[in-house]
């Protein structure tokens, strides 16, 4: 008698022994992307459910796992596990530019470019916690307008947290809370064309995003090659820029971290032309092979300022993020950011700054450290078993790794190969203004290892090395 289930009508009596996790994983995942299972459906309990089918419970734990950490079901406590999201769908394949003819593929995307922190694990609960907390104690003033610079509440936390995680020493009095890195620069972009300095030299590669946004305020901006030891500061000094942005801890896209000599010479190259560093402490609080490098700002509080983000840590939803400025900008930046919008709303504020308080971000750093290590190690080893030879750079920290490719390929073809098959991938060209070597960005932190070494395998597979 075939044993199998009345929830999808699944049949598992002719799965090979050993890959019934993967089976019942794919079943779901295809019943929630067409629509069998719609956002909210709940599933049956782990142990009925096995039971029903004949397996043992852990694979099926292990098969809600896995598709939880995809975002696309969610568990709560007394509601049991219930379909969050439908999986995205791959776009029309794009016709070949070549002789290689794509395989069309019409499954879901594994995104692994996207550069986001696990956000299945957010503390939905602590957050939920925090927020009734701070409405059931916050007066009338509370609601009212907060300063533009940021609920006292928020700045007294992050103060104390900067000096601990990061050795930024910073007052209170001397943060300025904004939406994310993305208003941090905006913000300080128009504060500096208003004193007159409208180019900004850039690490390349670096972030296209963070270029997008300084061409957007400035008149020009300037590309600085990065090396092994990050920025290179001799070609620095012959833009005759006087500001730079930085990603000094864990360089974007290329993962080096800026070398100690290289972090002297560019504070003494802002010293010796009245000039500021823009720091972006990108994804710093994720390291796993070396010990913790602390930010710029503490070497020269007055010529960098200092700005970091949530985006990595917990959610880009909630848009919460800070500037340090030096004392000398601080009051047109304090200016500039209430003429934006009259500052960030003041009731995630003063949440945030209770989770600060209590150790739950702390903890959940903890935990988010340790989730990404095993997502690293898979990425990482499924790229020396299916794109074998290709050097892999920035795996000791942050949240995505780089793979050069062989100098005879296209990284953009790579690329595009491989969203024909199901697999989102960032082409390092798409971060450079100087031509270079061609390779892949990884962000391996949003996909469980499964569906990691899946995508790998499928990029490997198409790009025929």
């Amino acid at each position: 008698m075939t044993r199998g289930s009345d929830f999808l009508q699944l049949d598992p009596s002719d799965i090979p022994r050993g890959g019934r996790t993967e089976w019942l994983v794919n079943a779901l995942r295809s019943a929630i992307a067409g629509g069998v299972l719609p956002v909210g459906t709940r599933l049956p309990p782990t142990r009925a459910f096995a039971a029903e089918l004949g397996l043992a419970r852990g694979t099926v734990v292990e098969a809600y796992q896995r598709l939880t950490e995809q975002g696309l079901l969610t568990a709560a406590r007394g509601a049991g596990t219930v379909v969050a999201a439908r999986p995205v769908r791959s776009p029309a394949p794009v016709p070949s530019s070549g002789s290689w003819e794509p395989t069309v593929f019409d499954g879901d995307v594994i995104d692994l470019a996207t550069g986001l922190p696990d956000l299945a694990a957010f503390p939905r609960a602590a957050w939920l916690r925090a927020e009734r907390a701070v409405l059931s104690g916050t007066d009338t003033r509370s609601l009212g307008y907060a300063p533009p610079q940021g609920t006292p509440e928020l700045r007294a936390e992050l103060s104390a947290w900067l000096a601990r995680s990061r050795g930024v020493r910073a007052a209170p009095e001397r943060i300025v809370i904004t939406a994310g890195v993305t208003g941090a620069l905006s913000i300080l972009a128009r504060v500096l064309r208003n004193r007159g300095r409208t180019t900004i030299a850039r690490e390349d590669p670096g972030a296209d995003g963070n270029r997008a946004i300084l061409d957007h305020w400035t008149d020009s901006t300037v590309p600085v090659r990065v090396d092994a030891d990050g920025i290179d500061t001799a070609a620095l000094a012959a833009t005759g820029a006087r500001v730079v942005l930085v990603t000094p801890a864990h360089q974007f896209p290329t993962g080096v971290v800026l070398s100690p000599e290289r972090r002297r010479a560019l504070v003494d190259w802002a010293r010796e032309r009245d000039g500021l560093v823009i720091e972006d402490d990108y994804d710093a609080e994720y390291r796993y092979d070396r010990s913790p490098v602390s930010a710029l700002h503490g070497l020269d509080p007055s010529r960098v300022a200092y700005t970091s983000s949530l985006s990595k840590t917990l959610a880009p939803a909630l848009r919460s993020g800070w500037l340090v400025p030096p004392a000398h900008l601080l009051e047109e930046v304090v200016e500039a950011r209430w003429a934006v919008d009259l500052g960030s709303p003041s009731l995630p504020q003063l949440a945030l700054a209770a989770l600060l308080r209590d150790g739950t971000i702390a903890r959940h750093l903890r935990t988010m450290r340790s989730r990404h290590r095993v997502r690293r190690d898979a990425a990482v080893a499924a790229v020396r078993e299916h794109l074998p030879g290709c050097p892999v750079l920035g795996v000791a920290a942050g949240l995505h790794l780089l793979v050069l490719l062989p100098p005879d390929l296209d990284d953009r073809e790579a690329a595009a190969r491989a969203e024909r098959v199901g697999v989102a991938v960032q082409p390092l060209s798409r971060h450079r203004t100087v031509p270079g070597p061609p390779g892949l960005v990884i962000a391996y932190a949003g996909q469980g290892p499964a569906r990691l070494r899946e995508a790998i395998a499928r990029m490997g597979a198409t790009i025929r090395l």
